[in-house]
């Protein structure tokens, strides 16, 4: 079992930044590759970000490359997603999850991960 609390959403103005945290508990949190992936209101779940097991390899959704980084660190069991130049079309609840395969890679569909956090908001206003 893995457990994933998401922190750090809110508010903030157009151009603005946050920094999203995922803290997990559970199984060996490196055995994990992580995903970022975002919900908003009337729309599908939609994959944003990834990182392999060890962090060797990310992965970005194009609409929000070059803007959104997604990094972890293993000796504080934690994943983050580090977010600028943000637009109001970001405005999502925001999940992580993390994936259970033998695989050491993420993956970009949401039913290749096993375990998922219970979100957090982020409000992006113009």
């Amino acid at each position: 079992q893995v457990q994933l609390v998401e922190s750090g959403g809110g508010l903030v103005q157009a151009g603005g930044s946050l920094r999203l945290s995922c803290a997990a508990s559970g199984r060996t949190f490196g055995s994990n590759a992580m995903g970022w992936f975002r919900q908003a209101p009337g729309k599908e779940r939609e994959f944003v970000a990834g990182i392999s097991r060890f962090g060797a390899n990310t992965g970005y959704a194009d609409y929000v490359k070059g803007r959104f980084t997604i990094s972890r660190d293993n000796a504080k069991n934690t994943v983050y997603l580090r977010m600028i130049s943000l637009k109001p079309e970001d405005t999502a609840v925001y999940y992580c999850a993390a994936r259970m395969s033998s695989s050491s890679s993420y993956a970009t569909a949401g039913n290749e991960y096993d375990y998922w956090g219970q979100g957090t908001q982020v409000t992006v206003s113009s």
